[in-house]
């Protein structure tokens, strides 16, 4: 495919995919991973995940793994174009959604809506969890890695950053 292609290829399939992102990039990330790698094979599994973290670790918005896919199939024109993909359509979405909430607010079946969409933004944000899990390998000690990092999110307020960076220190001196 020419780099025209590739470019147009990532506009079409991150804006199509900023219309579903509900709860964030995040939430649709094993669609995104399926597309970039199983569908188009621009990357493995392994740089998936590894562009992931790296966008994780780094200060800024979550969508900024977007920017670093793109940059990793196309250079700086893929990562402005896998950006812009990704948060044009979702900014007019969201635009038009702010408004109409200003609107209906007080109507019971929005706030009904509101409630059960909910359930569905977690059971995507877990999936994406799932795959990131298994694609950044199936060793047991990755897997405690998780767990741990998730634990520490969840039941404690013990930045997971920081069970991460034990991890890769135990990984540079070879114990892990």
């Amino acid at each position: 495919m020419s780099e025209r292609g590739v470019l147009a290829e990532l506009a079409i399939q991150f804006a199509l995919l900023s219309l579903l992102t509900v709860g964030g990039a995040s939430a649709v990330l094993p669609e995104i991973h399926r597309m970039v790698v199983d569908v188009h094979g621009w990357m493995s599994s392994e740089t998936f995940a590894n562009l992931f973290a790296l966008a994780q670790a780094a200060p800024g918005p979550n969508i900024m793994v977007i920017t670093l896919i793109g940059w990793e199939v196309a250079g700086l024109q893929g990562a402005v174009v896998a950006t812009a993909g990704m948060t044009g359509p979702a900014f007019v979405l969201t635009y038009g959604a702010s408004r109409l909430w200003q609107r209906w607010r007080d109507l019971s079946w929005y706030r009904t809506f509101e409630r059960g969409i909910v359930p569905i933004t977690v059971g995507l944000i877990t999936a994406s969890a799932w795959l990131l899990t298994t694609a950044a390998g199936a060793s047991w000690l990755s897997y405690l890695v998780t767990a741990t990092s998730a634990a520490c999110l969840l039941l404690t307020r013990v930045n997971p950053l920081l069970v991460l960076a034990a991890a890769s220190v135990l990984g540079v001196a070879g114990l892990i």
